[in-house]
C-alpha cells in the first residue's frame, strides 16, 4: 500500500480532508519514518489510535529484517549521540547509535528522549524497522515503549563496533558514526567564517591527533576553550566523510573536556599501498612509497583566480571569467607502486624544492626562454623514474584519485633499476 492508499484509509477512517493527511504523511516519510509508524502518528494526530497494527514479534537483533513491521528487543545500549534535524520547518530533537544483544548489533534513532544511557539493559516495544545504507535499523518513536531491565543483556564485546560508552581511536572512526568520545591533542586550529543555514557562521576546524593517527575536525560551535597543543576529552561526536577520509564533528550536544595528562601521538603517517587506499575511497594523513611515472600538464609556473584560487586556463576562471591572475606553482605527478596509481598534487613550496629554485627565479628563467613550459620540463627531467616517499591526504573523486602533498622525499633506490622494475611491472 502506497502513501496515496494509506491516506485514502486514514482519510475515510478518521473523517478528515485527504489532503490534509497525504501531506502530514509524505512529511513523516520524507524523515525516514517507517510508513506504520507514520500512520500510527497520524491516527494519534487526529485522536484515534485504534488501528489494526499487527502485534510486534520479539526478536533477536540477529534476526531482525527489514521487511519487519514492528518488533520487540531486549538490548544492551552501546551508544547514544544527539543531533538536531529539520522536521515540519522545526528543530527536532533525535538520539541514534548502536543497540547489542549476544546475536549482533543494530543502529537506531529515537525520536524522543527515553532516558536510556550506554550500559543501559532495555526492552523496546513496538519498534519500527526501516532500511538504513542497507540494514535494518530501528525506529523508536512515540507508539514505542522502553522498559529498564534489572539484569543486564550480554554481548560480545569483541564482535562490537566500538566499547560500550563509544571510546574510539581515530583510525577507528567510520563515516556514519555518531555518540563517539575520543581524547585527542589539537595539532592544528583555525577560525572561519562560512555561510551557514543561518547566515554567516563562526567555526573552528584543524587536526587531531591520537596514538592511532591524525584526522580533521570542525568545531561548529567554534568553543573558545580549544588551544592548539592541548589535550581533550570530545564526548558524542559524529563523523562525516571529507574529501574520502572521515570528519570529527562537535556539534552544540558535544560535551569537551581538558584532560590533565599528556596523550603519546605519533608524528607517523599510515603507510599503505596505493590500491589499498584508492580502495578505502581516501585516507588522511598517509604515506605511500611510489615511483614518479610522469609529471601532468598543469605543471610547473601556472595562474590561479585571485577570487576562488582555481587554476586559469587561457586566462580564463571557469566560474569568475577573465580576473588579474596571481602566479603559482605546481606539481601534477602520477605516481605507482605496482598496486595503483595517483596524482601527487606539490604546492608552491614543494615545487620550488623539487625545483631547485624560487618561483621569482623560475619566472626569470621562463621570460628568458619566452617559455614557461621550460620550467615543468626541468622538473619532469628531475623527478621522473624516480621513487619517493610521498604523504599527504588522499581522496578519490569521480575524477581519480588525488594525493595533496605534505612530503616528498627521494628514497635511495637507484633510479635506473627502480625504472626497469616498474616497466617490467607495467609490461608483464
Amino acid at each position: 500500500m502506497d502513501v496515496d492508499d494509506h491516506a485514502e484509509e486514514l482519510a475515510s477512517t478518521l473523517g478528515v480532508d485527504k489532503t490534509e493527511v497525504k501531506s502530514d504523511l509524505e512529511n513523516l516519510v520524507a524523515y525516514s519514518v517507517p510508513v506504520d509508524e507514520a500512520v500510527q502518528s497520524i491516527r494519534r494526530k487526529y485522536g484515534s489510535d485504534t488501528g489494526n497494527a499487527a502485534v510486534p514479534s520479539t526478536k533477536d537483533v540477529d534476526a531482525v529484517d527489514i521487511d519487519d513491521g514492528n518488533v520487540t528487543v531486549t538490548v544492551r545500549v552501546i551508544t547514544v549521540g544527539c543531533r538536531t534535524i529539520q522536521y515540519q520547518g522545526d528543530e527536532q530533537v533525535i538520539r541514534e547509535g548502536i543497540l547489542a544483544d549476544e546475536t549482533g548489533t543494530i543502529s537506531y534513532t529515537a525520536w524522543q528522549d527515553f532516558g536510556f544511557e550506554p550500559g543501559d539493559s532495555v526492552t523496546i516495544g513496538n519498534a519500527g524497522v526501516r532500511e538504513w545504507d542497507g540494514q535494518p535499523e530501528l525506529n523508536i518513536g512515540q507508539s514505542s515503549t522502553v522498559a529498564v531491565e534489572t539484569d543486564s543483556i550480554s554481548v560480545v564485546e569483541h564482535d562490537l563496533p566500538c566499547p560500550i560508552g563509544g571510546h574510539t581511536s581515530l583510525l577507528e572512526l567510520r563515516p556514519g558514526n555518531r555518540g563517539r568520545v575520543v581524547d585527542v591533542e589539537i595539532i592544528e586550529i583555525e577560525e572561519r567564517v562560512i555561510d551557514g543555514r543561518d547566515g554567516e557562521t563562526t567555526i573552528h576546524s584543524g587536526v587531531i591527533a591520537d596514538g592511532s593517527g591524525r584526522l580533521p575536525f570542525t568545531d561548529w560551535g567554534a568553543r573558545s576553550i580549544l588551544s592548539s597543543g592541548e589535550t581533550y576529552r570530545f564526548d558524542d561526536v559524529y563523523i562525516r566523510e571529507f574529501r574520502g577520509a572521515p570528519q570529527v564533528n562537535l556539534s552544540t550536544f558535544t560535551t569537551v573536556e581538558s584532560l590533565s595528562e599528556d596523550i603519546e601521538i605519533t608524528d607517523d603517517a599510515k603507510q599503505v599501498e596505493i590500491g589499498e587506499a584508492v580502495d578505502s575511497g581516501g585516507v588522511f594523513d598517509v604515506e605511500i612509497i611510489a615511483t614518479v611515472l610522469e609529471v601532468r600538464e598543469g605543471s610547473g609556473l601556472i595562474e590561479r583566480c585571485p577570487e576562488c584560487n582555481r587554476a586559469l586556463q587561457g586566462g580564463q576562471c571557469r566560474e569568475h571569467g577573465a580576473v588579474e591572475a596571481k602566479n603559482d606553482m605546481r606539481v601534477k605527478a602520477i605516481v605507482d607502486d605496482g598496486t595503483g596509481a595517483v596524482t601527487a598534487i606539490l604546492d608552491r613550496e614543494l615545487t620550488e624544492s623539487v625545483y631547485g629554485g624560487s618561483m621569482d627565479e623560475a619566472m626569470s628563467v621562463a621570460r628568458e626562454a619566452m617559455d614557461k613550459s621550460v620550467i615543468a620540463e626541468e622538473i619532469r627531467s628531475t623527478i621522473v623514474g624516480r621513487e619517493y616517499r610521498i604523504r599527504g591526504n588522499l581522496s578519490v573523486d569521480e575524477y581519480g584519485a588525488n594525493l595533496e602533498t605534505a612530503e616528498f622525499e627521494q628514497t635511495s633506490d637507484d633510479p635506473a633499476t627502480r625504472a626497469q622494475s616498474v616497466l617490467e611491472e607495467v609490461t608483464s
